[in-house]
């Protein structure tokens, strides 16, 4: 496949690039510090041609309030990816939108991190932008409660709006596994117009 993504440098964006890279894709990563400059709001000029298109990228982290930029930003890639003609669309979510409870979502608890919760806010919002879209094959993928770099296994679980914790209770995936779980989504298809989780 032909493959877009932004956000191409980040934590979780770089591994994506490398994982769909050794699985022989044609892939080119878009940032704007990397050889291919540029955002989400160029996604109609940038995503022609392309089989697929991935979002790798984050909320602003300066302070600011990131809520409408960021459903901006998306709101932008999804009206381009139409222009362009691409149907397959990936986003990299965030885990605060995922239920702990009945209606409670693991941002809402008390003890989610302060520190992340505007963050957190910005991606659900985002989730629900995705879910008035019913013309793309989306698919937005959030991570366990904590993702970080470490190693990469090939096995992971798949889970949908509930957080997905281990037998001690812990919700964790490494990044790398999170890209296995992203390049699997993106060559089988599997979960068109729905929110995964995934975590071990």
């Amino acid at each position: 496949m032909k493959i877009l993504v932004f956000g191409a440098t980040g934590m979780v964006g770089q591994r994506i690039v490398a994982e769909l890279t050794n699985r022989g894709h044609e892939v080119t990563g878009v940032s704007r510090s990397g050889p291919v400059r540029g955002d989400v709001r160029d996604s109609a000029t940038l995503a022609k041609g392309y089989d697929a298109v991935v979002s790798a990228i984050s909320p602003p982290r300066d302070g600011t309030e990131p809520e409408a930029p960021f459903v901006a930003a998306y709101r932008a890639l999804i009206d381009g990816v139409r222009v362009a003609g691409v149907r397959r669309l990936i986003a990299v979510g965030g885990a605060g939108s995922l239920q702990v409870a009945p209606g409670v979502d693991l941002v809402d608890t008390p003890e989610f991190p302060e520190i992340y919760k505007k963050e957190a806010l910005a991606g659900r919002a985002v989730l629900r932008l995705f879910r008035e879209v019913e013309d793309l094959d989306w698919t937005f993928i959030s991570p366990a409660a904590e993702i970080a770099p470490g190693d990469r296994t090939g096995v992971y679980r798949i889970g949908g709006d509930q957080l997905l914790v281990d037998a001690e209770g812990r919700s964790f995936i490494s990044a790398e596994d999170y890209a296995v779980a992203v390049a699997d989504e993106l060559e089988n298809g599997a979960h068109p117009r729905r929110r995964i989780t995934v975590a071990y």
